[in-house]
């Protein structure tokens, strides 16, 4: 495939190792952003840093519109996930059959490049667009949505969209999550007398057959796009070593929420699971943590401006409009509590993003570029 300045544009930023800096050895977004600002002040595109943490600042560039008063944001994360576990090298793209290779490729600097040489297009072809245009490269969006939570502050706009991979397809809903542990205490003794102890990890186990069995009642609750909540037990860890009845014993959980869903009415149902397994083993000492994430879920009305829009330019490409729903979450969520109508479009597979082998296809980059410019002179 002959290169283009796009690719080119794709290939820099894979260059750049912008794992979020909660991961071991992850640098952060501090070069990238600095490459990104660079990219806008060579086109002479008003920009800007937003400091979130130090040294890693979101960066805003700036279109102005027609009609001052109203602004549609492009928004896309600079962080990527870490390298463990990679097959390929992470940060030496390589294009292969139309694809690039590398890490971040897909989740999300193939729609963060598009989003950049769609505002850019608008520079360089003196296009005025109807409402004043905000591109935001975010930080963070891998660990704790410190940017975009930064970016929310006072933020008004009439629309957004969030730069994640979906195969091209709109997105107007998104699962919530809810993370958090549950912990077990019992009294350690010597395992020649488990008699003698209290074994936190049997009673976590007991727990955890309360979960799978309430889990299994997830089923009966659907939304239209995003199908029913789950639960997952992700991570167990407990004991000291193997001759000691372990008196401390912790799981990790992730439940998927759907719109309409709170964390906070969520957290009083394990409550009462949790005080049920507690009636039937009085024994049991068991608490819940406070929740790492409390993030709630994204469900943009079908029928709102930006949504028909989307799907309007969807068609004028040749593209499927139908408007989903996809299981994972986002930036678009925290945007959409801000009261900003918000969708989720990008290039690529979520089976990509965070893989051993990532890559995003170089065609739907270039497809995704005409979206988001197409989408900003029609909104």
């Amino acid at each position: 495939m002959t290169s283009s300045p796009l690719t080119e544009t794709l290939a820099a930023l894979v260059r750049i190792n912008s794992v979020n800096s909660a991961y071991v050895g992850g640098p952060g977004e501090r070069e990238i952003a600095t490459w990104i600002r660079a990219f806008f002040a060579r086109r002479g595109i008003e920009t800007r840093e937003q400091e979130v943490f130090p040294n890693r600042p979101n960066v805003i560039a700036r279109i102005p519109g027609r009609d001052p008063s109203r602004r549609v944001i492009l928004e896309a994360h600079m962080d990527t996930a870490s390298i463990t576990g990679m097959t390929i090298p992470p940060f030496e793209p390589r294009i292969a059959d139309g694809k690039l290779y590398g890490r971040g490729s897909c989740d999300t600097k193939g729609g963060l490049a598009a989003m950049m040489h769609a505002v850019a297009a608008l520079a360089e072809q003196n296009q005025t667009p109807p409402c004043e245009v905000w591109f935001v490269a975010a930080v963070d969006e891998e660990y704790a949505f410190g940017g975009v939570k930064k970016l929310c502050e006072g933020l008004t706009a009439e629309a957004a969209i969030v730069a994640e991979p979906t195969s091209l397809r709109a997105v107007i809903a998104t699962k919530g999550a809810l993370r958090w542990r549950i912990l077990t205490r019992g009294k350690a003794a010597h395992s020649s007398k488990p008699h003698l102890g209290v074994n936190a990890i049997s009673h976590m186990a007991r727990i955890i057959l309360a979960l799978e069995k309430d889990t299994a009642g997830l089923a009966g609750r659907s939304h239209p796009l995003l199908g029913s909540p789950t639960c997952n037990v992700g991570v167990i860890s407990g004991g000291v070593q193997v001759n000691f009845v372990p008196d401390t014993c912790a799981i990790e959980l992730d439940r998927r929420l759907l719109p309409g869903e709170t964390g906070k009415e969520v957290l009083a149902h394990y409550q009462r699971l949790l005080d049920g397994v507690k009636r039937e083993l009085p024994e049991l000492d068991a608490f819940m943590e406070t929740p790492r994430m409390d993030d709630g879920a994204l469900d943009t009305p079908a029928d709102h401006a930006a949504a028909r829009c989307a799907q309007a330019v969807l068609a004028e490409l040749g593209l499927n409009p139908e408007l989903r729903g996809v299981p994972y979450g986002s930036d678009a969520s925290k945007l959409a509590r801000q009261g900003i109508p918000s969708l989720v479009y990008g290039p690529g597979s979520i089976d990509q993003a965070h893989a051993a082998v990532e890559f995003v296809d170089l065609a739907e980059v270039a497809r995704a570029e005409e979206f988001y410019r197409n989408f900003l002179l029609r909104f």
